[in-house]
């Protein structure tokens, strides 16, 4: 049994990996071809003015405006790696009509790696899509993340169903298979590292907070 449950949450740990690889993949993509795209709109303007078409050009640059308003642009917490991460799943969550309020600062020489802080931040945003997909009325996800002393503190509250019932110190994803491992690898990692995590679901919302030593 040991045996079987070791392979599955290898196998887990192998699919979140490779799902966060690719997450940076589509990032760096994207900011490829906005570069790209940036150098043929300035050849675009250019040639407007050069023939005296400065109404054109101006019409050219508030479409450019109102456009750039609605690109979702890399964020910067000071942690690469959770950038990528961040960027991508809260993209996904302002696609699927969720409101995204996020405030977050990653200091330099944290006790987890980058890997293990990018898997416990991804797991708890993909239960928290998972939850807002099942909430009646208005989606919503804030997530802050900061030093609190010499700790790194993160706490999110997210629109959720009904309240969900718990099982020992988690509650049971909506998903099946693997999936199921999300909450209880974030706690496993979380405690690892010597932090404390919490989870609490209410009729309407369901939050996440956890301490961790950051050095």
């Amino acid at each position: 049994m040991r045996k079987k449950t070791y392979l599955r949450l290898a196998e887990y740990q192998a699919e979140q990996t490779e799902k966060h690889l690719t997450e940076v993949r589509v990032i760096y993509k994207e900011m490829r071809g906005y570069k790209h795209d940036f150098h043929h709109h300035l050849q675009a303007l250019k040639g407007q003015l050069e023939a005296g078409q400065t109404e054109r050009a101006l019409a050219y640059i508030r479409e450019l405006d109102d456009r750039l308003m609605q690109v979702d642009t890399l964020l910067k917490t000071g942690n690469a790696a959770l950038d990528a991460v961040l960027s991508a799943k809260l993209a996904q969550a302002k696609a699927e009509g969720i409101a995204v309020t996020l405030k977050a600062v990653v200091p330099e020489g944290l006790t987890l790696s980058d890997t293990e802080l990018s898997m416990v931040v991804g797991n708890l945003l993909d239960n928290a899509i998972e939850a807002c997909r099942n909430a009646e009325g208005e989606k919503f996800l804030r997530l802050y993340l900061a030093m609190k002393g010499n700790m790194l503190y993160f706490s999110m509250l997210n629109s959720a169903g009904k309240k969900r019932p718990k099982t020992g110190s988690l509650f049971r994803s909506h998903k099946s298979g693997l999936h199921g491992f999300g909450l209880h690898r974030a706690e496993a990692i979380i405690k690892e590292h010597g932090g404390w995590i919490k989870f609490n679901s209410e009729d309407g919302a369901f939050t996440s907070e956890f301490l961790v030593p950051a050095l």
